[in-house]
């Protein structure tokens, strides 16, 4: 499924095999690229980077194409890969978002480009935490941080380590909510930053094929204690939010003071002035909450490839990287050394020291399922 915006959910309506009858060759200096992304991400690419991009490369032009959901994006590099095999036009050069083992045997049939050796000049800038493949660039994160109300709880009282949290929470009654882990992921991270928490603060030791009935009882039951320990104290006396947009929206309310919230999300809605200018923001700093990166892909049997790695460097430009902070409400794919002092300063409060991600697989209904039953049993998941 697509990300989600504050205002809108895009659903992937241009499924990529619907994009497979288009006969048009490429052509020379036009870059096809694609993404499953949201809509405020074409838009975002459409208002600022293709303008500047373009601008900056005369002669040279990029063709947003919507391909849909992950699985369109997979259909068309199935396109691609088949295309290779009879030396055909791919009709495709970047894509937006993708991931580099997708489809099965991808990058052994030699259709992404090695992002790390390609030699591009803003290679060294990406942050190491953040690279997952040589044949894939991260150019823009997302991460969970806490956002609260800076009339109630003053920035030199805000809890910044788990038990600092659970401490104000306590101590705070019906001031903290956080979301249904199964309906969003402010809340799944919550939850997951609560099972590392119970578990040595360690994200290495989950793997998505390391689980199992009996690691998955003992991990994941020592993270319930946790949770059940502080429900009490939640929102309404132990009340979950339906998703990420309400958690905000009683954030925006006055209703509670702090919640877990995306990164994105939270810096749209306060530029759309859903929540106050002054909205506080703050990372854990003994093990932040879970995020990700969204990681660009260059067709290497593409037209036009060479045009397709001048964009891969491009986006990793000052210029861009900051965009994406401030206009696209996103984290840098570089290193935050190289984004302004000025957005340092600004941003001072959510640059995390570490970005744990927590695996897929059978974790996800396994953590969902656990928590409906040994956390939240009289909430309704079908509700």
């Amino acid at each position: 499924m697509k990300r989600r915006t504050f205002m809108i959910s895009a659903a992937g309506t241009a499924a990529g095999m619907a994009l497979m009858p288009r006969l048009a060759f490429a052509e020379t200096g036009r870059i096809d690229w694609y993404t499953s992304s949201d809509t405020n991400v074409l838009d975002f690419w459409t208002n600022t980077v293709r303008p500047a991009f373009e601008a900056a490369n005369p002669g040279v032009s990029i063709n947003l194409v919507d391909g849909g959901d992950g699985a369109g994006i997979i259909a068309i590099a199935e396109r691609a890969m088949a295309a290779k095999q009879s030396n055909a036009d791919p009709q495709a050069d970047f894509f937006e978002a993708g991931d580099a083992l997708l489809p099965s045997g991808a990058i052994e049939a030699g259709i992404y480009t090695n992002i790390k050796e390609a030699g591009l000049s803003n290679y060294s800038k990406v942050n190491p935490l953040a690279i997952e493949s040589d044949y894939s660039l991260p150019y823009r994160g997302s991460q969970v941080l806490l956002a609260y109300d800076t009339t109630k709880l003053a920035a030199a009282d805000v809890p910044k380590n788990w038990d600092a949290l659970v401490a104000w929470i306590k101590a705070n009654p019906g001031q903290f909510v956080y979301n249904r882990p199964d309906k969003g992921g402010s809340g799944g991270n919550f939850v997951r930053r609560a099972i590392h928490q119970a578990n040595g603060l360690d994200p290495s030791a989950f793997t998505v094929d390391n689980y199992t009935e009996e690691f998955g009882n003992e991990a994941l039951g020592k993270t319930w204690a946790l949770l059940q320990d502080i429900a009490p104290s939640l929102y309404d006396g132990g009340a979950y939010s339906s998703g990420n947009t309400q958690s905000i929206q009683l954030l925006a309310q006055g209703v509670v003071t702090m919640t877990p919230v995306w990164s994105d999300q939270v810096l749209q809605a306060i530029d759309q002035g859903v929540l106050p200018a002054d909205t506080g923001l703050v990372q854990l700093q003994d093990l932040a909450l879970a995020g990700g990166f969204t990681r660009s892909l260059v067709i290497e049997n593409g037209t036009n490839r060479d045009a397709a790695l001048k964009l891969a460097d491009f986006i990793l430009s000052e210029e861009i990287q900051s965009a994406i902070l401030t206009e696209l409400g996103g984290f840098p794919g570089v290193s935050w050394e190289y984004v302004s002092a000025e957005l340092r300063e600004r941003f001072a409060d959510i640059v995390p020291t570490s970005i744990p991600t927590f695996p897929g697989g059978d974790w996800g209904p396994a953590i969902n399922d656990g928590w409906y039953r040994n956390v939240a049993p009289n909430v309704d998941r079908n509700s």
